[in-house]
């Protein structure tokens, strides 16, 4: 039977709720594998698994229970190992560099960031910085339209425009926001963003990087910008015992 990991952490760490339920249907009863100074919080990998809500909310809750007790290693949803001795192997093997992960993100809290231009406020602030667009507009207007090599010369300088201000925002973005933060994660691409990063942070002062936020909202009235935290690490901790299962991508 394949081994479903929730996450990693100290052999010392408190223990989970007993009977606590993890994924699947029923619920796979959550227990944890030691291997000298560490320890994994475990299941058994139900056949088939995908991404539902209740799997998912399942897998959070393991991870909160968890982490209140401590600090932890997160692994994302889909984490499965072939068996419990692949997990104890990895575990035995990495011991090192768990134990320093471990240490470096115990009180951190994740926090991503995601921010798009408000499409309407975005166009007024290129015109208004970019003095070629504003005359070929008006020569346009004034040419009841102007022709379509001109309304295409136009929307191309525009377009060119709106990317370079992307680019500059998504850096002060940054720059507003990595001052407040331990480190920081840039995520994958996505259409829709101008940026996507996520941001460690130390739990007690997260007021401080949430005040970060909103001077930047304040300050850039052009970027829409959404937070989801605060979470587990996941962006800081590299690949754990398992492989991420075919249906969780």
């Amino acid at each position: 039977m394949s081994t479903y990991v929730y996450g990693i952490t100290a052999s010392s760490h408190p223990a989970l709720p007993e009977g606590m339920g993890g994924v699947g249907d029923p619920a796979r009863p959550v227990r944890v594998l030691k291997e000298g100074e560490l320890a994994a919080i475990v299941s058994e990998a139900p056949e088939g698994l995908r991404p539902k809500r209740k799997d998912l909310l399942a897998h959070q809750n393991v991870l909160s229970e968890a982490g209140a007790g401590g600090p932890l290693l997160p692994m994302r949803f889909g984490s499965v190992a072939p068996d419990d001795e692949a997990v104890t192997g990895v575990l035995a093997e990495r011991a090192e560099h768990y134990l320093e992960r471990l240490g470096s993100l115990d009180g951190k809290v994740e926090y991503n960031v995601k921010a798009s231009h408000d499409e309407e406020a975005v166009l007024h602030r290129v015109m208004g910085e970019n003095p070629d667009l504003r005359a070929l507009t008006e020569a346009n207007r004034q040419a009841g339209g102007g022709t379509y090599e001109d309304r295409l010369k136009l929307g191309e300088m525009v377009v060119a425009a709106v990317q370079a201000r992307e680019a500059e925002d998504a850096a002060e973005l940054r720059r507003a926001l990595e001052s407040a933060a331990a480190a920081v994660s840039p995520g994958p691409e996505s259409t829709g963003w101008l940026a996507n990063v996520s941001f460690l942070v130390d739990r007690e002062s997260a007021a401080v990087f949430l005040d970060a936020v909103e001077e930047l909202r304040k300050s850039h009235p052009h970027i829409e910008v959404r937070v989801n935290g605060p979470l587990p690490p996941y962006s800081f901790v590299e690949p754990g015992p398992s492989e991420p299962a075919e249906a969780a991508h």
